[in-house]
């Protein structure tokens, strides 16, 4: 995968408008961003055998889940949000990011990086 400058970006409705350094935009809905969190809360953690622990209880999402209330930068690699719900742990990298656009052109980047 390329390497990731930090992209501007800003809430833009129910969506993420992010503007890559390669010229590239992306329209990513807050539902996506909120169903991917990257957090271990919501994606588990690997044990030291590599096995991924789930919480024994998984968060139920309503409205308020998909509704940003901040939105605040991680360094220069990613950023945090805050949910309507109150969850923030989850840190989105700007890799992770760019992988989550699902347009034509990175689809078959994404494709063309396969093994």
């Amino acid at each position: 995968m390329r390497n990731q400058a930090s992209p501007t970006y800003q809430l833009f409705g129910d969506f993420l408008a992010l503007s890559w350094a390669d010229s590239h935009e992306s329209m990513l809905s807050l539902r996506l961003l909120r169903e991917a969190c990257p957090c271990a809360h919501c994606r588990g953690e690997p044990d030291l055998l590599g096995r991924i622990l789930m919480p024994a209880q998984q968060d139920k999402h309503n409205e308020s889940s998909y509704q940003v209330t901040a939105l605040s930068p991680v360094g220069l690699y990613g950023i945090q949000f805050t949910w309507g719900d109150g969850h923030y742990t989850g840190i989105y990298t700007f890799e992770y990011l760019r992988g989550l656009c699902d347009c034509d052109i990175c689809r078959a980047e994404s494709e063309t990086e396969a093994p």
